[in-house]
């Protein structure tokens, strides 16, 4: 695909990046988030390069045969990879974004390809990253300490929120508690769907792991961001639950809505709440459902724009190419 031309000021010619974009044949929510608000943000001449992994079978190609031999375009200055799938050498300064490390910390969660690859090339992609982006100082340790990167090759630059993710807007209607993400282990449905006492309606695509959606729950499957805005908005709380998470996207998206938050202790979603969450053991159904009785609305909060993660990100493709 042609560059898209974003020249600077007086004729300053734009840093010229390779950006990955594979992320958004797979899926909307999480990582083609990002990919999006990158590409389309991003004062850089953006080639975007992919493969259509849109099935399990073509992500298994990707990972064994497209990565590994990926090269970026003749001119250009850095090749970003917005996930840990990337090439174990690059001849363009790599740029790799890391939203966490549950395949390493947690591999039973995942199916046997996906152990199997992350354990040979995560580490291998990472260190051949001339500069890693961690999207939480949660992320940045982690790194550090399963990988042994140096910090000092690390940025961390956290998500941003969609414009949409405001709290004056239509509501949906009903009296219900709300959670969202993929259907996998680690979001923890099950003890989720055990704790609310009335209607749970879940947004999120189908993913892996064997998880289905509980049988009293209503399931939205994956819906349009202006949706998921009115839905914040009308919930009682947002319960988010989760066993492990590098960021933790909705609890950002839910507090700019004003909407109350419940989520799990002792992770990235509770540094990023700030004191604006009900903090809970995941673990523990009573503590979850106690946490939904005691959730209160937020004073709503600005989170970045994604202005300002390009800008911090071409920052960092800046560092990269020095």
């Amino acid at each position: 695909m042609a560059p898209r031309r974003r020249d600077l000021p007086g004729g300053v010619r734009a840093i010229r990046v390779a950006l990955d974009t594979t992320p958004l044949h797979q899926s909307r929510a999480g990582t083609a988030r990002y990919v999006r608000g990158l590409r389309d943000h991003l004062r850089a001449d953006v080639v975007e390069v992919s493969f259509p992994a849109t099935s399990r079978v073509r992500a298994v190609v990707a990972d064994a045969l497209w990565y590994p031999r990926l090269r970026a375009p003749d001119g250009v200055d850095v090749l970003h990879c917005p996930t840990f799938r990337g090439p174990i050498r690059s001849r363009e300064p790599l740029v790799v974004t890391v939203h966490d490390l549950a395949v390493l910390k947690h591999p039973e969660w995942f199916n046997a390809w996906t152990r199997r690859y992350s354990a040979l090339a995560v580490p291998r992609v990472a260190r051949a990253a001339r500069r890693l982006i961690a999207v939480s100082e949660f992320t940045e340790r982690e790194l550090v300490d399963l990988l042994q990167i140096p910090a000092d090759r690390i940025s961390v630059v956290p998500n941003a929120v969609e414009d949409v993710f405001v709290p004056d807007g239509p509501k949906a209607e009903g009296d219900y508690v709300l959670a969202v993400g993929t259907l996998e282990p680690r979001k923890n449905l099950e003890r989720i769907a055990r704790a609310v006492e009335g209607e749970l309606r879940v947004v999120g695509a189908r993913g892996w792991g064997g998880v289905e959606p509980p049988p009293n729950v209503t399931w939205l499957g994956d819906v349009p961001d202006g949706e998921l805005a009115e839905l914040y908005r009308g919930a009682r709380c947002l319960v988010y639950a989760s066993l492990y998470e590098g960021f933790g996207i909705p609890v950002a998206e839910a507090l700019a809505c004003g909407c109350p938050v419940v989520t799990s202790a002792g992770t990235p979603m509770a540094d990023l709440a700030d004191g604006a969450a009900v903090l809970v053991d995941p673990t523990d159904v009573e503590a979850i459902r106690d946490g939904i009785a005691r959730a209160t609305p937020p004073t709503p909060r600005r989170f970045a724009t994604w202005d300002e993660v390009a800008a911090r990100t071409l920052e960092v493709y800046t560092e990269a190419t020095a």
